[in-house]
């Protein structure tokens, strides 16, 4: 692949002024941006989107209750503002820690950026616990083309099953399989399972919605395992009143179009025949944590997030901050809350240093004061958990008041006044009414990945010619002599 030239050239001059940049526009890095707004700084901010996702309501994206320019306003407009700062789009794929350069590509361009400061929030993907396959028959729930896709393929499957006059072929089209009892596995089964029974009540004249199945599948023996047994089996119980069938202790050993193999704890091994399915079971840090592997002494967990020292660095290279999803730091989780104290933090250091000369080893380590986990159930019902001050307990609530709390706080986090007053409209409609103002879907959400697997196939294949071709040019020429001449060899 071709690569333009470098976008940027290393000032020499001594009145240049610091360069930070930064990687991600989540949570971590578009809070570390805006701290650092009236510094004496150029700030870069690299993202390989051109909006700033706030993930958490993806869900309500997948189920047709909010638009998805909602929960994702363009980082330029945010930005726009702050006069130090400048965004570029582009995946970085190299960080070069001794040249201190980071190199980023966009379609066929690739843009080299020096920098003083590195602040890394490339957040996680989706983990399939080395079955990368899977994402094909199962999208995850990381970013707005996932959403869009599951919303198209769930509602999709209505459509396909409203067609059908095969009772078999009905019931698998309307069986839904949501693989992973974590937060975003439950608010999206018991979405699923509102909007099949409440939204799309009556509007199908070959089939009923509201015997559609959904399936939560988990290998763990609990729902929710982080928010402790108490509220994991109140919300369980929740999820069952909606009809959500909850199998824990149940391993996905396979997927493919048609459904999913599950092996229980028993070692029994069962088939569940299910057309749309959905995986939320594991998440897997950045893949720029290895790049900082192979160049320093970092280390990083199973789930490949960076080992930094206390300050959020790296080993070695106090001027690398690796923040949000990419740190393994004990006690942080990785919530809206860790990222955003981690990017604030690493912009303080910076103005720690540039203001009062404050050294690297006089950092004070990074302190993560934890806010509480709530996670939505279904409509009106929430699980909450906020830790209470002086003491190692925590408070914990589920019903109506946690899912009022659960409205409040990410209303409150929304970017955007337009977006939360359209966010607070679309809730009151879909919440007092059965309806949703989000159901459109189009064929090419339904198709998409279909068409771009296709189309990597078809560039592989294409580049793979074009290697060949030119393998067979350099066989037909011969080699020179050394004097010049043909060789007769």
């Amino acid at each position: 692949m071709t690569s333009s030239s470098a976008t940027s050239s290393r000032a020499t001059t001594a009145h240049r002024r610091r360069q930070v940049v930064i990687i991600g526009s989540g949570f971590g890095g578009l809070f570390a941006a805006q701290r650092l707004k009236k510094a004496d700084v150029d700030v870069t901010l690299i993202a390989k989107t051109t909006h700033h996702l706030f993930q958490p309501m993806l869900y309500q994206v997948a189920t047709g209750i909010i638009a998805e320019g909602e929960i994702a306003p363009a980082t330029r407009v945010i930005l726009r503002k702050q006069k130090n700062a400048r965004v570029l789009l582009g995946e970085v794929f190299d960080i070069d820690m001794e040249n201190q350069t980071v190199r980023s590509q966009l379609l066929e361009r690739v843009t080299e950026t020096p920098y003083d400061d590195l602040i890394i929030a490339a957040g996680a993907d989706q983990s399939y616990f080395g079955n990368d396959h899977f994402a094909e028959y199962a999208p995850g729930m990381k970013t707005i083309d996932n959403a869009l896709e599951l919303r198209g393929r769930i509602l999709g499957a209505f459509e396909q099953a409203e067609l059908s006059s095969d009772p078999a072929e009905q019931e698998k089209l309307l069986t839904f399989v949501v693989v992973g009892a974590g937060a975003t596995g439950v608010e999206l089964a018991g979405q699923i399972a509102e909007m099949s029974d409440k939204t799309l009540r009556g509007a199908f004249r070959n089939i009923d919605p509201t015997t559609a199945k959904v399936i939560l599948l988990d290998a763990s023996p609990a729902v929710l395992p982080p928010y402790g047994e108490k509220l994991g089996t109140k919300a369980k119980k929740r999820l069952e009143g909606l009809g959500v069938d909850v199998q824990l202790g149940a391993m996905v050993t396979d997927l493919d179009f048609d459904g999913v193999t599950v092996k229980d704890k028993d070692g029994t091994l069962r088939r569940i025949e299910s057309q749309c399915k959905v995986w939320s079971a594991g998440v897997q840090a950045s893949s720029l944590g290895k790049v900082l592997a192979d160049q320093s002494d970092v280390e990083l967990d199973r789930a490949g997030r960076v080992k930094v020292l206390p300050d959020l660095s790296v080993p070695g290279h106090p001027n690398v901050f690796v923040v949000g999803d990419m740190m393994a730091v004990d006690g942080v989780p990785g919530v809206a809350q860790g990222a955003i104290q981690g990017g604030r933090y690493a912009a303080d250091a910076i103005l720690a240093e540039m203001k009062r000369g404050q050294q690297p080893d006089q950092r004070k380590p990074f302190s993560y004061f934890d806010k509480g986990s709530m996670a939505t159930v279904s409509r009106f019902s929430a699980v909450m958990q906020v830790p209470i001050p002086g003491t190692k307990r925590k408070f914990e609530t589920e019903g109506y008041l946690a899912w009022l709390g659960w409205l409040a706080l990410h209303l409150v986090y929304m970017v955007g006044f337009r977006n939360r007053l359209n966010t607070f409209i679309n809730w009151f409609f879909a919440f007092s009414t059965r309806g949703r103002t989000q159901l459109a879907i189009t064929e090419q959400q339904v198709y998409a990945r279909s068409a771009l697997t296709e189309l990597s196939y078809l560039e592989r294949l294409r580049l793979a010619e074009a290697d060949k071709s030119d393998r067979d040019d350099r066989d037909a020429v011969p080699e020179e002599s050394s004097a010049g001449e043909p060789s007769a060899g």
